[in-house]
């Protein structure tokens, strides 16, 4: 749902049913990660909409509250969709910088029993702003930053390269082998894809827009 005016907000949530305090997720819009949950009355719904900075109603501050106000980790909103049951926010955002104050990405992250295995969507995301920083490093720092010194004509060769190689092990049989040849080519597409000034947001949105139109 996408609503125009703080007004068609207020008549759409059911404030009563949620004592004047709406969650609302606050979710990645590139990854899809969950970052956090916060709650929202009306002043930070309206403060929010207008500035396009998530802002909360802080429950033990008894204030608004403007996600990074201090720390400058804001939350630039992306969109708002209300849930069926009109009681719920979903809450799209470009983080600047980790979310939760302890650091981490999402507030949901915790060493408690080790490392959580990620979505892989977010994992994906995650690393490509890895290989996305190593553009105008020293070639010599890393194997990604020598390939981007290597320019265009030998990042689509390791491609083409690592193409080939996937299909020798998709033909062959040795489904571990054909893991590991999927794994170098992922990584060098996304090499390609930044080189090129593009994203792997750019091949999903395609995907989208085919399968769209095929049903």
């Amino acid at each position: 749902m996408s609503l125009a005016t703080i007004n068609d907000w207020n008549n759409a949530i059911n404030w009563d049913k949620v004592d004047g305090l709406i969650p609302a997720i606050v979710q990645d819009n590139t990854s899809g990660q969950v970052l956090m949950l916060g709650y929202m009355n009306q002043d930070a719904l309206a403060k929010t909409l207008d500035t396009e900075q998530v802002t909360f109603w802080s429950r033990t501050k008894s204030r608004l509250w403007t996600k990074g106000e201090t720390s400058g980790h804001v939350l630039q909103l992306k969109s708002i969709n209300l849930d069926c049951d009109q009681d719920t926010l979903l809450v799209k955002v470009n983080p600047i910088g980790p979310t939760c104050h302890l650091g981490t990405t999402s507030c949901f992250d915790s060493d408690d029993n080790g490392p959580a295995e990620q979505p892989a969507l977010v994992f994906l995301h995650q690393l490509e702003q890895v290989l996305a920083s190593r553009k105008d490093s020293d070639p010599n720092s890393s194997y990604t930053a020598s390939l981007y010194a290597r320019g265009t004509k030998r990042i689509s060769q390791k491609v083409g390269e690592e193409g080939v190689e996937v299909a020798l092990a998709a033909t062959s049989g040795d489904k571990a082998e054909l893991v590991n040849e999927s794994a170098d080519l992922i990584y060098h597409l996304i090499v390609l894809l930044q080189d090129q000034g593009l994203s792997l947001a750019d091949i999903t949105k395609r995907l989208e827009e085919r399968h769209n139109k095929a049903n």
